[in-house]
């Protein structure tokens, strides 16, 4: 490869002084004398125009609907450890997510660490194994710190608050109800409530993926799911299953009673995706991931190892 060919020569900078998330669509990536631009034919996040895009201080670009990008383009990015992801509107598919080339492991250790359940004293490495991690996402999808220490009560309090969840959204959006149903043989055999929080529990995993892939983390070692090949994705994504996914579902249900010619799941990622976009959800779960496997204090408003004797309230984090 000639020297300077695309800037290539340019030392890497590291990803932990790079911003997070670049969102790109309906345009062209291209390089141009080294420097990787974007032509936009204008969507509702960037105007009409030629973009520089500071490629080296990002970390993931995500490449929406209508793009394209060229050879010297993927090049560049490779060269700079600057990841690429190709994506749904707002965030609600992905399509690949290579890994994006952090400058060290620390996270996928630290959760290898805790996936394998190995204690360790030490800052920099896993708390206290997979069951402690498993109560960290109950307690932050619940709001509180449950004292038991068996996976299947937790599973067993978490379900029971999860019926009455569904039951007081679809009275709150006006949708009949009947209970959670899906034959994974036949999923269009569902009634509407339920094939929409299939086709929004997709969508909001998409988004997971992407969180999982901008931090490296590993996607099959999850802590509360763990057969499935993207496990970890499932845990994070489950974080806005109250938030995102099921508003969205039951939103995009009673739309489509109103106006039947709307396509329903057009209708769910649209929904998804306008709450992923306002509450800016990836970047708060790419957060999220950063801080699950870190030490934990009392007073930052997490939860404590030692036995209690009752719920113990948490302040939540961001979402």
């Amino acid at each position: 490869m000639l020297k300077g060919r695309l800037g290539l020569e340019t030392a890497r900078v590291p990803h932990s002084d790079r911003e997070g998330l670049l969102w790109l669509s309906r345009g062209n990536l291209y390089v141009e004398d080294g420097t990787l631009r974007f032509r936009s034919a204008g969507s509702d996040s960037l105007p009409q125009g030629d973009y520089a895009i500071p490629f080296q201080s990002v970390s993931l670009l995500l490449l929406g609907p209508g793009s394209t990008i060229s050879h010297d383009a993927l090049r560049l990015l490779a060269r700079h450890g600057t990841g690429l992801s190709a994506i749904g509107e707002d965030g609600v598919r992905i399509y690949t997510a290579p890994p994006i080339g952090q400058d060290d492991s620390r996270l996928a250790r630290l959760q290898a660490l805790a996936w394998a359940d190995i204690r360790t004293s030490t800052k920099v490495t896993a708390r206290s194994g997979r069951l402690e991690i498993a109560r960290r996402l109950y307690a932050w999808r619940l709001g509180e710190v449950l004292p038991h220490k068996d996976i299947a009560v937790l599973r067993g309090i978490e379900g029971a608050r999860m019926k009455e969840t569904y039951r007081l959204l679809a009275q709150k959006f006006g949708v009949r109800w009947e209970g959670r149903r899906y034959d994974r043989a036949n999923p269009q055999a569902a009634d509407l409530p339920n094939q929409a929080i299939n086709h929004a529990a997709s969508a909001v995993e998409a988004a997971a993926a992407i969180a999982v892939a901008a931090t490296a983390t590993i996607p099959s070692l999850g802590f509360i799911h763990e057969d499935s090949g993207n496990a970890f994705i499932l845990d994070i994504a489950d974080l806005y299953r109250d938030q995102v996914t099921l508003p969205a579902a039951f939103e995009s249900v009673r739309q489509y009673e109103k106006q039947p010619s709307i396509t329903l799941e057009r209708q769910v990622r649209r929904n998804v995706g306008r709450r992923l976009r306002t509450d800016t959800v990836i970047p708060a779960m790419i957060e999220r991931i950063k801080i699950l496997f870190e030490p934990q204090e009392r007073d930052a408003g997490v939860m404590d190892d030692g036995d209690t004797d009752g719920p113990t309230e948490i302040r939540q984090g961001p979402i």
